[in-house]
């Protein structure tokens, strides 16, 4: 094992990482932008090294400071998070070129897997189903011959990086110039590269992925699944495991795919290969994230595993401390991403300072979180700050402790994404585990009649008609005591109606 990390992230899964460091005896070195000198990851390292201004273009992307930093410091690893350069192929080479060790895998499948056409291909190598779609394309003529034989709708999607960046849907025909342009355009500031490809849009999917681990002996295991299907614009909100949509046989095919693409990938250390699976429950092969994902304590809490841990283990060079057969789970957990967002306002940024902050605590409830009551949300970064995750023997458990830990969870100062949890868990269509990757984008909307759940959809004419009762409504429905949108409370007849959904 490693006797000193550095973590070139910040923010909660730099303090996560840091963590599982301390518990396994491992000196750690931190990096941080000016707007992060007094961050919650710098106090908790043992070192901590500033590395540039607050744009991360000019911090926490500098490979070459990053680079410095861990040999003036002495570490032998760097462990590079999520976001950033963790799935930067270029960075992990000239980690290894310096004589360190990149806690993620070696950098040609980093490559290979962070190129979404070339995944695909690895995909259909070793039979795994794939969505229809076209090699990267350059240009808009070859966008439209791609369309005629894939058809609509279908997304225009950057063949780099992911987050939901540089993605675009297209109905109609007649949306395919703007959306080609707008996905390159997209694709290049936010990855340094304007490839992109033509996918089929699959109807109403759930978006299911596979935890793996692979070693360097050429073992991989799959650790089950996560449902993320409650997602705004392709960014996830709200992730479970297991899925409450698959069954045991589906989830052995699922398991088995995952693992068999990993291994033609040659993939070592952990990873997610992400699926979506339409109606008819068939699956198809979406990405493969070459990384840890930020989902990954439900996978935590219901496996009893520390994936860090794991990372940290393989990175070292030691094998897999189990087989297949030997991965069990337990129980129900529910990851509940909070960002520094106005669900009120179409989820705009909301910068500021926390003037107070009161986590959720109890039986069943872990706090992933980089902030402190006092912190300054900067806008420089990612909105989240910091994950609700709960554990329950079973969904409904697991449920009853998800909304008694949204509601006591207090963050003051900043708008935050908690009045929006406390809504869905509500919603009849996410409590009986049908909600698909579209269901917020159709239905969370600033507008009362179209936040009526579609489980209910008799309901609309009520809604609307209370809409239409006084121009002020909207403006009364939502009491903000405390300023910081922790608590969503409906007034008059809006209260009865949204009651019912």
């Amino acid at each position: 094992m490693f006797d000193k990390i550095l973590v070139a992230n910040r923010s909660e899964i730099a303090v996560r990482i840091l963590r599982t460091c301390r518990d396994l005896g491992i000196k750690s070195v931190a990096v941080f932008s000016d707007a992060d000198r007094e961050s919650l990851h710098v106090q908790l390292a043992d070192e901590a090294y500033p590395i540039g201004p607050a744009p991360s273009s000019e911090s926490y992307l500098r490979m070459d400071k990053i680079l410095e930093v861990a040999a003036a410091s002495g570490a032998q690893a760097i462990h590079p998070g999520y976001g950033f350069l963790a799935e930067n192929a270029v960075f992990a080479k000239a980690c290894t070129d310096a004589g360190l060790t990149f806690v993620g895998p070696q950098s040609d499948a980093v490559a290979l897997m962070g190129n979404k056409a070339e995944a695909r291909a690895v995909a259909e190598r070793v039979g795994v189903p794939v969505v229809p779609g076209t090699a990267p394309i350059d240009t808009e003529r070859q966008a439209q011959e791609g369309a005629k034989r894939i058809g609509y709708p279908l997304l225009v999607k950057a063949t780099g990086g992911g987050g939901g960046k540089g993605i675009r849907k297209v109905i109609e025909p007649h949306e395919l110039g703007s959306a080609f342009r707008q996905a390159r355009s997209e694709a290049e500031s936010s990855f340094g590269n304007p490839s992109v490809y033509l996918e089929k849009l699959i109807e109403e999917p759930r978006h299911i992925e596979f935890q793996i681990l692979g070693d360097s002996s050429g073992s991989v295991v799959h650790l089950f699944e996560r449902e993320c299907s409650v997602q705004r614009r392709h960014q996830k909100l709200i992730e479970e495991a297991p899925s409450p949509f698959l069954d045991d046989e589906l989830r052995e095919l699922m398991g088995s795919a995952a693992v068999a693409l990993a291994k033609e990938a040659g993939y070592t250390n952990a990873g997610t290969v992400e699926f979506l699976v339409d109606t008819s429950r068939r699956f198809y092969f979406l990405e493969m994230n070459a990384r840890l994902q930020v989902e990954h304590p439900v996978t935590e809490l219901i496996t009893g595993l520390d994936l860090v841990e794991l990372q940290l283990s393989i990175a070292s060079g030691e094998p897999l401390p189990f087989r297949q057969e030997q991965v069990l789970r337990r129980g129900w957990a529910m990851e509940f991403r909070i960002t520094a967002e106005d669900p009120f306002e179409d989820f705009l940024p909301s910068a500021g300072r926390i003037e107070y902050l009161r986590p959720a605590e109890g039986p069943g409830v872990r706090n992933d979180s980089g902030v402190y009551t006092g912190w300054h949300v900067a806008p420089h970064y990612d909105p989240m700050i910091a994950k609700l995750i709960l554990a329950g023997d079973d969904r409904e458990h697991c449920l009853a402790r998800a909304r008694r830990a949204v509601r006591e969870y207090q963050i003051h100062g900043i708008r935050t994404t908690l009045p929006f949890f406390e809504r869905m868990l509500d919603v009849e269509c996410f409590v009986s585990g049908g909600v698909d990757v579209g269901f917020v984008d159709r239905y969370w909307m600033s507008d009362i009649a179209r936040r009526v759940s579609p489980c209910r959809p008799e309901l609309l004419r009520l809604a609307l008609a209370a809409a239409a009762a006084s121009s002020e409504l909207r403006k009364q429905s939502v009491k903000r005591p405390r300023n910081d949108g922790s608590s969503w409370r409906q007034a008059g007849l809006q209260e009865q109606l949204l009651d019912r959904f």
